[in-house]
Order: structure tokens, then sequence, then C-alpha cells
């Protein structure tokens, strides 16, 4: 019995496109803004930030839908979309407006389905439910877990001591900062629901935890609760 090859509806040059306008609209939303953008003076609050974030998540939810069985291209393009209106609408909304925006431009843009716009703008209108992950369609709980697994790691270490520097922290308080990687990271592990998602959460938290142990090695002085004493 053959293996079905099924084209995908979203072509290269059209997924370039989106790319290209994901950022654009990202980039337009903090340059619209009278203060600069909200939050701006946070790194992760920037256009660059922000859209780096979703192609990490693109690239993680892809992986998952593809190893889970899920719609990959339902999930990609939903990805790809799901934090658009970040930068211009309340947490609280942003997702419901980023399907909003996802419909606008896919209704607008090429030929697609009508069936795939609607299962690609639910995924993004979801993909910030916080109840069981059994609850959701499948393709919605990939992007959910590829939301959560893209804060912890490496990358969720570097983005916590970054933000140190901001909070005019010193490199003594770097443990006490990766520890609440280490949490976020033990939270994702109970959240996630998948075994992929489960693989990536251990591995990601197995190299937090060698970091860490190697920055308490180095800086004896160094503990979970903060520097309390003098160098």
């Amino acid at each position: 019995m053959g293996v079905e090859i099924r084209e995908s509806p979203v072509s290269e040059q059209a997924y370039a496109e989106m790319e290209a306008f994901v950022y654009d609209y990202l980039d337009a939303s903090v340059e619209n803004e009278d203060d600069g953008g909200r939050m701006r003076w946070y790194p992760w609050h920037s256009a660059e930030y922000r859209y780096n974030h979703i192609l990490n998540v693109v690239d993680l939810a892809e992986h998952i839908a593809d190893r889970e069985g899920a719609n990959v291209d339902v999930v990609k393009i939903a990805a790809l979309f799901h934090d658009i209106a970040k930068l211009e609408a309340d947490q609280d909304v942003h997702a419901e407006e980023g399907a909003r925006v996802a419909r606008e431009y896919l209704s607008t843009h090429g030929d697609f389905a009508q069936s795939f716009v609607e299962q690609v703008c639910q995924v993004i209108a979801e993909h910030s439910y916080q109840g069981p992950l059994a609850d959701v369609s499948l393709e919605t709980r990939c992007l959910i877990e590829a939301d959560i697994i893209d804060k912890v790691g490496a990358n969720g270490t570097a983005l916590m001591l970054l933000r140190m520097g901001y909070e005019a922290r010193t490199h003594m308080d770097a443990a006490e900062m990766v520890q609440r990687v280490l949490e976020r990271g033990k939270d994702a592990s109970h959240r996630v629901d998948s075994d992929t998602a489960e693989s990536l959460v251990h591995q990601r938290l197995t190299r937090v935890k060698w970091f860490q142990e190697w920055l308490e090695e180095e800086v004896p002085n160094m503990d979970h609760e903060g520097f309390g004493g003098q160098p």
C-alpha cells in the first residue's frame, strides 16, 4: 500500500510573504504607538524579539505536529500568526485579535479553502487556553506546547539573564534567575501532554540544570535564593 503524498496548501513563496507580513505588522504595531511601543524598553516586547519568538514556536510546533500526527500546515500557519497582535492588544484578547488578522490576510491572499482558514484561526484564537490540553484539538495542543517550550531551556535562561540588567541586578543574582527558569520548566512539564513535548521539556530542563551547576561551582557565594553577602 503506497503512502499518499499530500500537497501543502501553502507554497514556499506564499509562506515567505506571510513571514514578511507578520514582521512588518509587528514593527508597525510598535512604531504606531506614541510611547514607542508597549514596554518597548524590555527587549522581549520589541518587534525583533516577538518575531524571533514566533519563528521559534513555528519550528517547535511543526516538529511536534509532525511527530504527533497533527495537520502540520494548519499548525505551522497558526504558529506564524499566533502572536501577531501581541504588541498592540491586551494580553487577554491578543489571541482573538491575532485570529482576526490571520483571517483577513488568508482570505485576501491566495486561494485557501475556507475550512483551512477557519481551522487555522481557531487554533490561533485558542492558543492562550489555560485549561487541560485534552480539551482542545490536536493542532491547538501542538501550538500551546510549542509556545510553552520556547520559554524554557537555554533560550529562556538567556532571556532571564538579560532581564537582570534591566532590573539593575548583578551577576550574583544569576543563580536565582536561573532557578526561575527551572521552575518554569517544571511547570511546563506538568502542562504539556504529548510524548514529543515532554521529551523536549526534559531535554531543555537538563541543559538548564547543567548551567546552574556550573555557575554555582564557579561562583561559590551564589545560591538559589540570591546573593546576600559581600564579595
